[in-house]
């Protein structure tokens, strides 16, 4: 069974990446100089976005040339109407008041820094612009944390539209990182298994979630996770859907598990408590009305989408 992708926080990305042509620089440098070009441009890992009727977070290369030289570029992709998009980012004075507009951008324009957990939370942008300013924060933060190499420790240089890093002492060649990370949702009959960490919101339950090991198959790694949180024993693994996660940069693996046996154990140092839920409690809790105030994650996160799954299909999601 898999959710329709683009329900799912930061899934839905329009661009057409064209990564044949990203070894093309006079293809992208002609996109650049576009006057239909459209740039993201990030203060760190936070966005800048203008304000208006609503937030719209494109500028346009004259507007960014206000900002200076970015430290790094990256070129994300074409839009449907075939204009290029870039992620430009910056690390901007504190004392920089982004209340009064450079005098290159129009009169009146103001800004606001967002971060992104808050745009997907508060729903404030588009979807789709949403999966483009996660794809830009992800690699942005790549080329903040790679300046140098890995295998000799010497400066690297940016190359391929910014999808590749290259250390000229060793020849070297570095690709953005991924790291794949298990969430699942442990099924036992009109149960299911949540568990609490301990910066979660007050009252708020998820589904239980770790990082994909070396040498270790997706399904593995939901069995050992479950174990090592809660002492549970799972057999039988159903992938559900996945999403992107940029913070930094990471996959979500949605899955549902069937549960072996149901004695929980909870390891206390990766979480502060676990229990089961029955469908009816976890549809309150969906529906913001449990009677103890408990909660789950929002709609932007895949665990919401397990849960809600879960709620209407009950132990037949395990099907697949």
């Amino acid at each position: 069974m898999t959710a329709l992708s683009a329900s799912i926080g930061f899934n839905f990305n329009p661009l057409d990446r064209r990564s044949d042509k990203r070894d093309d620089h006079a293809f992208f440098e002609h996109l650049r100089s576009d006057p239909a070009a459209r740039f993201l441009v990030f203060d760190g890992d936070v966005p800048l976005l203008k304000r208006g009727s609503e937030y719209d977070p494109w500028f346009v290369a004259s507007e960014t040339a206000a900002f200076g030289q970015p430290l790094h570029s990256v070129f994300l992709g074409e839009d449907t109407d075939g204009s290029g998009r870039f992620a430009l980012g910056f690390v901007f004075n504190p004392a920089l008041n982004l209340d009064l507009a450079p005098e290159d951008l129009s009169p009146g324009t103001a800004y606001d820094r967002i971060d992104l957990r808050s745009l997907a939370l508060q729903d404030l942008v588009a979807a789709g612009t949403l999966g483009i300013l996660a794809e830009a924060k992800s690699m942005l933060d790549w080329h903040r944390r790679h300046s140098f190499c890995a295998n000799c420790g010497a400066a690297s240089r940016v190359t391929t539209a910014g999808w590749q890093r290259i250390c000229d002492a060793c020849g070297a060649r570095h690709f953005p990182r991924v790291d794949p990370v298990v969430i699942m949702l442990v099924i036992d009959g009109e149960r299911c298994l949540l568990g609490r960490q301990r910066h979660f919101a007050p009252g708020m339950y998820s589904a239980l979630a770790g990082f994909v090991e070396p040498g270790e198959t997706a399904e593995d790694a939901v069995r050992r996770e479950v174990m090592e949180e809660a002492r549970v024993k799972c057999a039988e693994v159903v992938y559900f859907a996945s999403q992107p996660w940029p913070f930094p940069s990471s996959l979500m693996i949605g899955c549902f598990a069937q549960a072996s046996d149901t004695d929980i154990v909870v390891d206390t140092a990766e979480l502060e408590d676990a229990r089961w839920f029955s469908r009816q409690e976890v549809a309150a809790m969906l529906a913001g009305t449990h009677a103890d105030g408990l909660s789950t994650p929002k709609p932007f996160a895949i665990a919401h989408h397990l849960l809600q799954a879960y709620v209407e299909k009950g132990g037949s999601v395990l099907l697949g």
